[in-house]
């Protein structure tokens, strides 16, 4: 097999060496499940993804993590937008050019939007959100290093997924955000009790003036314990908060990873009421930042 293209994308970014890094792996028809598991694992990012085929518009991709394949994600689908029009892969026809993302749930629509001037926006529509279970959320707590006391009473601990079920998980303060830890074998019992993929934490109040959210987001290992700038929790997390009308606005800024010094910026935007949520949509920038080839043994 020849070597693949490969690059290095920094998403929910303008500048290199910020917001959250994926490897995009182009050409990879040819590659197996277990190959590009292992390639994951080998690039060790939060995410890595590959370009099954497609051109012009339309393409089909597959997320990995170090551990297993994912339905859905928003970081790798900003930086694999991104990494399609660094290669040329992806034409735009106009200020903005309509995209479509074949991935193993199915397709999800994606917007390429090139201004005149400043960098190009992607915009991800995700899919209708879902709102799950709610959970204990002294037990929660607990798991997450707090008490009780630390999260919000006027909203659920609940799982919502907007194709990939996360863990919302609302916190009252900076303070008890910052002090948030991972106990991982209790949190690896829940997560296989309550069929969710992954926890985010968040309050309502940026690192920065501009944002209006804050966030942390913890996985498991093999994968990143903890996720610099998160796309499909983002989203989903914007349902959750218009739903629960803890955030009343259709569009807010949402941050995340700043304390991890890969700061990192997500626009949303939510679609419908509180009582149903129709859609929601993230919009990032994205910087390549590495272009090179990827070898794969014979």
């Amino acid at each position: 097999m020849p070597a693949l293209p490969l690059l290095l994308v920094d998403a929910f970014t303008d500048r290199p060496f910020s917001g959250n890094a994926c490897s995009v792996v182009l050409d990879a028809s040819g590659l197996s499940g277990e190959l590009m598991q292992a390639i994951a694992r080998e690039m060790n990012q939060s995410e890595t993804a590959f370009v099954l085929g497609g051109n012009g518009s339309r393409f089909d991709v597959r997320y990995y993590t170090p551990g297993e394949e994912i339905p859905l994600a928003g970081h790798p689908t900003i930086a694999t937008t991104a990494a399609l029009a660094d290669a040329g892969r992806l034409v735009p026809t106009g200020p903005r050019t309509e995209v479509t993302f074949v991935l193993r749930d199915g397709p999800i629509s994606i917007a390429y939007e090139k201004p005149a001037s400043g960098p190009a926006r992607v915009v991800m529509t995700q899919r209708r959100p879902e709102f799950r279970q709610t959970l204990d959320r002294a037990a929660t707590a607990g798991i997450l290093g707090l008490g009780s006391a630390d999260l919000r009473t006027d909203a659920p601990v609940q799982v919502v997924s907007t194709g990939t079920p996360q863990l919302m998980v609302p916190v009252g303060s900076l303070d008890a955000l910052r002090r948030a830890r991972l106990d991982v074998p209790r949190y690896v019992a829940l997560r296989a009790k309550e069929a969710f993929f992954s926890v985010h934490l968040f309050v309502l109040e940026g690192a920065t003036p501009r944002g209006q959210t804050f966030a942390r987001h913890f996985g498991v290992p093999p994968d990143r314990t903890e996720d610099p700038v998160t796309g499909s929790a983002t989203g989903g997390m914007g349902a959750y908060l218009f739903h629960h009308q803890l955030v009343r606005e259709h569009d807010f800024v949402a941050e995340q990873g700043h304390w991890m010094g890969r700061p990192g910026t997500v626009d949303v935007h939510v679609e419908g009421t509180p009582e149903d949520v129709c859609s929601v949509s993230i919009c990032g920038t994205a910087v390549v930042v590495a272009r090179g080839t990827l070898d794969i043994p014979r």
